[in-house]
This record gives structure tokens, C-alpha cells and sequence, in this order.
């Protein structure tokens, strides 16, 4: 990130700016910017308007575009884009059903035998609260910063600073009820999980350097280097002790920090003069654990990003109009911390090594399917297929408008509700809007508006099963970049 900095100021010695923006980027850009699960629907503010398709598309792009595709930043020829998207979610869960003693357990004053036949292993200590509540923090500024420096007629050098983000939650109030240390009664306790003030907050920021290449005289190819970072918390979650390998790296122990890398490839084919395809392919990128919380995520902290590919053509409509159809695919069950569901939790990874614990209180959990083991309990996200289409029409000289629709799989099952409070990224369709206004002296200025509607998702609550939880999401994002050519 350092070597990008550099080069930007060097190569924009005249215009300070361009460094105060590198600069608020690199320390908030990503918070909370969930669409398809926890990856963003598009970054440029163009390819946003057309609900991020773009992956082939080469007319009117900014340096954004990148990210999408590196092959497309030939094509961008010199220019800077800076901009700010102001960004809204609206979370909430809800429990409908009385609390009950977890099912296994006998009545209070009962010990139970967690080996009993055709009884579920020990069940954990808690059974959330009737209640109905929204997360708090619901407005996230996030800006983006790219620039692209052609090098010929043939051949750029980009660099881009975008985010992800979305595992954004904190839910103030509600209770849960848990086992008291005896195991023999049960206290009720505040917050979601009986812990206090519950939620999570993850944010990925990625800084790429790219260059791109024309093959022929209407095609190219292009390679970004991504240096990643990521910075993660989580409150509220003591109630999972019990079923932690790594109870003190579980909770409530602050930010903690990720670094890693990885590439992103792209070529973009003219088949006629009216008619592109395109792909790119981003592979995992390996990151480092966070050992503050390497008793809550798998294999010891692990939270790496998962690989993801898009394929697309764009299509001249009449001399205004470009069609823009894409399919993204974003592979989260890659990553165990995120793909992994609830059950690891029942099916003898973690509970048969609990036995001694429920009855003693002194032995701790162990075992691979116990929280930040080698196969550990996680969200349980499906792996998603995106469908975007976008249509831009260049009105006149000075005005573009754009307008776009994506729909996508639920990747939260009904059986995974549970933790899913922490991150319900259930949005499935985005409807989205733009334009861009022609300025004088080279300049323009692009917003984009989204709506992103969430299905709710409901399911039982494995830990009481008398219990329903409901979770649900909807969005509303406005973007605006100002840019120089």
C-alpha cells in the first residue's frame, strides 16, 4: 500500500487532492457495503448505475472499471476518479416463541445424560428472547479513489482503492436465557446472546495496481496485484464459551487486523464492431488469521476471501445505447469460517468432547468442530451465481443516463438463522439508477442510486427448537464521483 501511495504522489505532484483522497480511503473505505453477501454489487460509480454489469463494457468507463474487469482500464485512457457513496442497511431479526430448556436437557434440578440414547448431545447453554430488533448504525459514508496513466496507444497503469464490507451489525437490548454455572437453573441475561451489546463489523479494503494491454486493435488483457486488508470485531458472543476452542479469543476483544493478496485476470474480445465478451477471474486470497478472534472464526482465526469470476457481454444499441448482461460468481463456500453452517455443532465434532464440561464446568471444549476448530461452526453462506443487466444511454453530449437490475440465490438457508443475526445478507435483487453530467475543462460527474431488496429468511432456532428467528435486510445506497480526463 505504500508503493501505490507513492506512486500516486509522484504522479499527481500537482494535485494534492488526489493524496487526501488515497489517504480517506485507505482508512474507511468498505464499512458496511454489503450487497451480494459481503462483496459489494459494483465499484465503479458507472458500473453501479447498471446494477455492476460491466465486465465487458469499454465505452464511457472510469478507472473504477477495473475492479470489475483489469482488462477494460486500456480503454479508460488518462484519467482520476474520486468519490463518496453514502450507504444505507436496515437490519433486524426476530424471535417468535417462549423460551424452553434446550431440547435434550431434563427438567431444572435434573442433570441429564448427555450420552443418553436417541437424546441430542449436550445442547448449548442459552434460548434467545421473544423480541424484535433493528441494529443501530444505519448510515456509512464510503469513498473510492482510481486513477489509470495510459502508456501508449496500447498500454496503461492503473491504480484502484475500493472496498467490501456489510458484516455490519450492533444490537442494543434483548436478552437471552442461559444456564447458570450449577447446570441446574437457568438466569436470563442482556442482549441478543445474553452478552451485552451484540454485532460484528467487518471491513475489507483492497488497493490494486493494474495494467492493461490491447491485443489487436478492439481487444485486451489485464492483471491486477490486490494487496488486501481486513479489519474485524465482535461483542456480545460470551455465551459461546462453552463451545470455543479459544474461549478467550472468542469476544469483545476489539478490532484485529488481516493483511494478504491476491490477482485478478481479465481479457476483453471485440466479435464485431457492435458486439464483446468478457471475463475475469479473482483467485482466494490467503489471508492472515486474526488471533483475537481465533476461537470464534475456523481454523484458528482464518478469514480468507474468497475466489470469484464474472463472464459478460456488452452490445451497441442504435449510436446511444450500450446492453450491458453479466454473471458473477462468488465462491464463500471456499471459506470454512463463512461456509461452514451450525453443523459441526451437532454432529459429534464438538458436543461429544462437552460431556465433562456440562457436568464438571472444569473441561473446556475441544475438538475440530468446535468454534475456531480445523472444520469450525460458521455462517453457513451458500455459494452465489449473480445475473446483472444494464442499459446506458447517452442522451446528448452532456447528458448519460443508466438504469440496471441484478437478481441472485438466497445464500442464507432457513437453517442457518441462528448466527445469521450477526450478518443477515439476504439480499437478492437490485434495482439501481445513474447518470453522468459533462462539465467543462475535461470533467464529469457520475451518481448512482440502489435499492437493494432482501427476502426474509426464517428457521427454527436449533438451540430451542420452539423457537422461530426471521431475519431481514433491505438497502439504499446514492454514490456521486467527481472525475478529470
Amino acid at each position: 500500500m505504500l508503493t501505490g501511495a507513492f506512486f500516486i504522489m509522484k504522479f499527481s505532484n500537482k494535485n494534492k487532492i488526489l493524496t487526501i483522497a488515497i489517504s480517506a480511503a485507505l482508512l474507511t473505505a468498505g464499512s458496511a457495503s454489503a450487497t451480494n453477501g459481503y462483496f459489494s454489487h459494483a465499484y465503479s460509480q458507472k458500473e453501479s448505475g447498471m446494477a455492476g454489469a460491466g465486465v465487458a463494457k469499454v465505452k464511457n468507463i472510469d478507472a473504477l472499471s477495473g475492479a470489475n474487469n483489469p482488462a477494460n482500464m486500456v480503454f479508460a485512457g488518462d484519467r482520476w476518479d474520486m468519490g463518496l457513496s453514502l450507504f444505507n442497511p436496515d437490519r433486524a431479526y426476530s424471535v417468535d416463541g417462549d423460551p424452553s430448556l434446550p431440547a435434550g436437557f431434563a427438567p431444572i434440578g435434573v442433570i441429564p445424560s448427555c450420552t443418553q440414547p436417541g437424546v441430542q448431545p449436550c445442547q448449548l447453554p442459552f434460548a434467545l428472547g421473544q423480541q424484535s430488533i433493528k441494529s443501530e448504525n444505519q448510515l456509512f459514508p464510503i469513498p473510492s479513489f482510481a486513477m489509470n496513466k495510459m502508456l501508449s496507444d496500447n498500454s496503461s497503469f492503473g491504480l484502484m482503492v475500493y472496498g467490501n464490507g456489510g458484516m455490519n451489525t450492533e444490537y442494543q437490548g434483548g436478552t437471552a436465557n442461559v444456564f447458570h454455572p450449577d447446570f441446574q437453573t437457568i438466569v436470563t441475561g442482556p442482549g441478543t446472546f445474553a452478552g451485552g451489546t451484540t454485532g460484528v463489523d467487518l471491513m475489507q479494503l483492497f488497493v490494486a495496481p493494474t495494467y492493461s494491454r490491447k491485443v489487436g486493435e478492439n481487444s485486451s488483457v489485464g492483471v491486477s496485484l490486490i494487496g488486501a486488508f481486513q479489519r474485524f470485531k465482535a461483542t456480545g458472543l460470551g455465551s459461546f464459551a462453552g463451545v470455543t476452542n479459544d474461549p478467550l479469543n472468542l469476544t469483545d476483544n476489539g478490532y484485529d487486523s488481516s493483511f494478504g493478496y491476491g490477482l485478478k485476470l481479465g481479457f476483453n474480445a471485440g466479435l464485431t464492431e457492435n458486439l464483446r465478451f468478457a471475463a475475469s477471474y479473482q483467485t482466494k486470497m490467503e489471508m492472515s488469521e486474526f488471533d483475537n478472534y481465533a476461537g470464534l472464526f475456523a481454523e484458528g482465526g482464518d478469514f480468507d476471501i474468497p475466489e470469484t469470476w464474472s463472464v459478460g457481454f456488452s452490445a451497441n444499441v442504435g449510436e446511444k445505447g450500450v446492453l450491458a448482461l453479466d454473471m458473477q460468481r462468488i465462491n464463500y463456500s471456499d471459506v470454512k469460517s463463512v461456509g461452514n453452517g451450525i453443523e459441526p455443532l451437532f454432529s459429534g465434532e464438538c458436543f461429544d468432547a462437552l460431556n465433562a464440561y456440562f457436568y464438571t464446568g472444569v473441561q473446556a471444549a475441544s475438538g475440530p468442530g468446535c468454534g475456531g476448530g480445523s472444520n469450525g461452526f460458521g455462517f453457513g453462506w451458500n455459494d452465489m451465481t449473480i445475473l446483472k443487466a444494464g442499459y446506458e444511454w447517452q442522451h446528448n453530449d452532456e447528458w448519460t443516463f443508466r438504469f440496471g437490475y441484478s437478481t441472485t440465490n438466497q445464500p442464507i438457508d432457513s437453517s442457518e438463522v441462528i448466527f445469521n443475526i450477526l450478518a443477515p445478507g439476504v439480499i437478492e435483487q437490485h434495482l439501481t439508477a445513474g447518470f453522468t453530467k459533462q462539465l467543462a475543462d475535461n470533467a464529469e460527474i457520475t451518481m448512482s442510486f440502489m435499492y437493494g431488496n432482501g427476502e426474509e429468511v426464517s428457521g427454527i432456532n436449533p438451540l430451542d427448537p420452539g423457537q422461530s428467528i426471521s431475519i431481514d435486510m433491505n438497502q439504499y445506497f446514492v454514490g456521486f464521483t467527481y472525475s478529470r480526463k
